[in-house]
C-alpha cells in the first residue's frame, strides 16, 4: 500500500487511526477525507484533508484519482443509537456508501479495503456469553442490519471479484481523545468525562448491563494488525470477533472509584437499554487470535487509570 484513503477520518476511530497511519506511511501518503473538513485536530489537519460524501460517488472518485489511492479504510457510518432515530439515513449512508467504496476499489484495482463491522450484528437469539465467530446474526437495529449486510457484501467482493476486503467486529470503543458519536456504548466514554468534571454521572443503561469493550490503543492495534495481515493467512475476511474486556456499568463505576473515591453514579435506563440487551456480554475471538495474532493489552483498571490521567490533563 502506497496511498491510503481514510474515509470518516474525523470520527472517533478515524481521527486517531489517521495519525497512526501517517506515522507509518508518511503524512502525504495518508489522505484524510470526511463530509466535514473543519477540524481542531492540529495533527490531523497537518496532512491532506479532502471533502467526500460516501453517498456521492463522484466526490470519492475525485479524491481517488487526484491522490492515486490504492487502499481504502472506510470508517464512515451512522451508529446504533442515531441509526434508530434516522433508520433511512443509516441505511443510505452505511449501505450506499459501502457499495460506492467497493465498486470504486474494484474499478481502480485497489490493493486492499478495510471496513469495520460491529457487535451490533448480533441479536437476542445469539448466545450472549463467548459469542461464537459463526453464529446467528439477527440484529434488532438498523445499524446492525447494515453491518450484517456489509459483512456479506465484503465477502461477496472477495469471492466474486478477488478484491481484498477485510473487517473486524468492534466492541464498544473507549477513547480519551474524542467524544461519543451516537452509539449505544457511549456511556462508557461519557462516564469518565463526568467523573473528572462533576464527580457524578447519570447512566442510560442498568447497573448490571455487561458489554464487550475495548480501549482505543487496543482498537488501533487490532485495526493495524488486521490491515497488515497476509491475505493467505485469512480464513475469514469481514467478520472477525475481537475481544479485550467485558464489564458491567457498575463495575466500570467501581473502577473509577478506585481513583476518585467520592464518584457517584445514578442509573436511568432509556431506549438504548433495549439495544444493549440484544448484544453480547463477551465474544469468542479465537479466529482473530489464530489467523492474525490478535492479543489485547488493556484490562478495565489499566484503561481507567490511563483514561483519568489523560482526561485530567486534557480538561485541566
Amino acid at each position: 500500500m502506497k496511498k491510503i484513503m481514510v474515509i470518516g477520518a474525523l470520527g472517533q476511530i478515524g481521527s486517531e487511526l489517521t495519525v497512526l497511519l501517517r506515522q507509518k506511511y508518511g503524512v502525504e501518503n495518508v489522505i484524510a477525507t470526511d463530509w466535514k473538513t473543519k477540524t481542531d485536530n492540529k495533527v490531523l489537519a497537518e496532512g491532506p484533508l479532502e471533502y467526500t460524501d460516501v453517498m456521492d460517488k463522484p466526490s470519492l472518485r475525485i479524491v481517488i484519482e487526484k491522490h492515486q489511492i490504492d487502499a481504502i479504510i472506510h470508517m464512515a457510518a451512522i451508529l446504533s443509537a442515531t441509526g434508530e432515530e434516522h433508520p433511512n439515513l443509516a441505511w443510505n449512508v452505511n449501505m450506499g456508501g459501502l457499495y460506492n467504496v467497493l465498486e470504486l476499489a474494484r474499478a481502480y484495482n485497489m490493493e486492499r479495503v478495510l471496513v469495520p463491522s460491529s457487535i451490533a450484528v448480533f441479536g437476542p437469539e445469539t448466545p450472549r456469553e463467548d459469542t461464537p465467530q459463526e453464529t446467528i446474526l439477527r440484529p434488532t437495529t438498523m445499524y446492525g442490519v447494515t453491518k450484517v449486510a456489509g459483512e456479506l457484501l465484503g465477502d461477496y467482493y472477495v469471492r466474486r471479484f478477488g478484491l481484498d476486503v477485510r473487517g473486524l467486529r468492534y466492541p464498544g470503543i473507549i477513547s480519551s481523545e474524542t467524544l461519543p458519536g451516537g452509539g449505544t456504548t457511549d456511556y462508557a466514554v461519557a462516564i469518565y468525562y463526568d467523573a473528572i468534571r462533576y464527580k457524578k454521572y447519570t447512566c442510560f443503561v442498568k447497573e448490571d448491563t455487561r458489554l464487550p469493550m475495548m480501549y482505543m490503543p487496543d482498537c488501533l492495534k487490532a485495526t493495524m494488525d488486521l490491515l497488515h495481515a497476509p491475505f493467505d493467512n485469512l480464513v475469514h475476511h469481514n467478520d472477525f470477533n475481537v475481544g479485550a474486556m467485558s464489564f458491567t456499568a457498575g463495575e466500570l463505576a467501581e473502577s473509577i472509584r478506585k481513583y476518585i473515591p467520592d464518584f457517584q453514579i445514578e442509573y436511568k435506563p432509556d431506549h438504548r437499554q433495549k439495544i444493549a440487551d440484544s448484544w453480547p456480554m463477551s465474544v469468542d475471538d479465537s479466529a482473530a487470535r489464530a489467523e492474525w495474532g490478535w492479543t489485547p493489552s488493556y484490562d478495565l483498571d489499566a484503561m481507567t487509570r490511563d483514561m483519568l490521567e489523560k482526561l485530567e490533563q486534557k480538561l485541566g
